[in-house]
């Protein structure tokens, strides 16, 4: 039997859609609502869970007890109880969506909804657009790197994520210290996402993609690492990133993950933009299954409506296959 997971899609779309405020350009991004509006957080991930999301992320992509005591003025115990309400919010909308299912007829995609905590890389909370091109993994210490990350990960495990999103990680050396980290939590799974390049070989710092990629899964503590990819970038550049890890004749297959954005474009002072001809996800999806991924959803300026037309796309491809075995 195949079994593929959705995500859900970008969440500062979907909750702009609830607050009506600017979110971009926040140095805190989502994560400042935790503590303005925690409803609309919780609203966010119910909207996802109804658009089909067999895992939904916590809003704590770009969270930090550094970034809530800098950018919110609050004490450490503050910051760390805001990490928490981050997983308070999911857990909430997790709890509603199932009672609202126990009583639907229908053939319910998602009936038992899982939590990831979403750990953005050290460069998101720079605030300078460092995850598009990971400049401080030669720069920056290994050391502070990682107690930066090891805090947000202790809280979200802690408080009861069925596993942990280590999302666009822009340079090799973050990616081998979260390898490292991992260990310290050694009943801790997670998947691991690179931001990378539109050449369809690299990562944002140079570095190859499968090189890297492959080599953190193998270096991994055995099942750690439940699934490698990318997340935000534009759909058209994932095949060739993706294509040829799962050969045919491979006995080692590696769950591969993938969440695209829109496609648009990031900068700082400009915010996203379009580049060129965008291409909706769920066009892709049966080509990607086909490479092996396990886990598929959607990133920055994707919505709840792109989630369900992956969904659908996702049972589909499922139910062909199953046909088949």
């Amino acid at each position: 039997m195949y079994e593929v997971k959705v995500l859900d899609g970008g969440f500062s779309t979907q909750l702009a859609l609830h607050v009506g405020e600017r979110i971009d350009g926040d140095p805190l991004w989502t994560a400042r609502f935790l503590a303005t509006n925690p409803d609309a957080v919780y609203a966010t991930h119910l909207d996802f869970l109804r658009a089909g999301s067999d895992i939904i992320e916590t809003n704590s992509y770009q969270a930090s007890i550094d970034g809530f005591m800098k950018y919110l003025n609050a004490s450490k115990e503050e910051s760390i109880k805001l990490i928490l309400k981050a997983v308070e919010c999911a857990k909430k909308a997790v709890e509603t969506y199932c009672e609202e299912v126990m009583t639907d007829d229908r053939n319910i995609s998602n009936p038992k909804p899982l939590i990831a905590g979403s750990c953005g890389p050290y460069g998101a909370a720079l605030h300078d657009g460092s995850e598009y091109n990971g400049w401080y993994g030669s720069q920056i210490s290994p050391k502070i790197i990682k107690e930066w990350h090891r805090p947000r990960i202790s809280l979200l495990l802690d408080a009861g994520v069925d596993f942990l999103a280590l999302e666009t990680i822009p340079c090799k050396e973050e990616a081998k210290i979260l390898v490292e980290l991992l260990k310290e939590f050694p009943k801790a799974k997670a998947w691991l996402c690179f931001s990378c390049n539109d050449d369809g070989k690299t990562i944002v710092d140079g570095t190859n993609f499968q090189e890297i990629a492959i080599q953190c899964y193998r270096e991994a503590q055995p099942g750690q690492i439940i699934g490698i990819g990318v997340n935000c970038i534009a759909p058209q550049y994932v095949t060739p990133l993706l294509k040829g890890i799962n050969k045919e004749d491979s006995t080692d297959f590696i769950p591969l993950v993938v969440y695209p954005n829109s496609g648009e474009k990031y900068t700082v002072t400009e915010g996203w933009k379009k580049d060129g001809e965008c291409y909706p996800s769920h066009q892709f999806v049966y080509e990607w299954l086909n490479f092996g991924i396990r886990y598929i959803g959607g990133c920055c300026r994707t919505q709840a409506a792109d989630v369900k037309k992956i969904r659908t796309e996702v049972n589909e491809w499922i139910k062909t296959k199953n046909s088949t075995v």
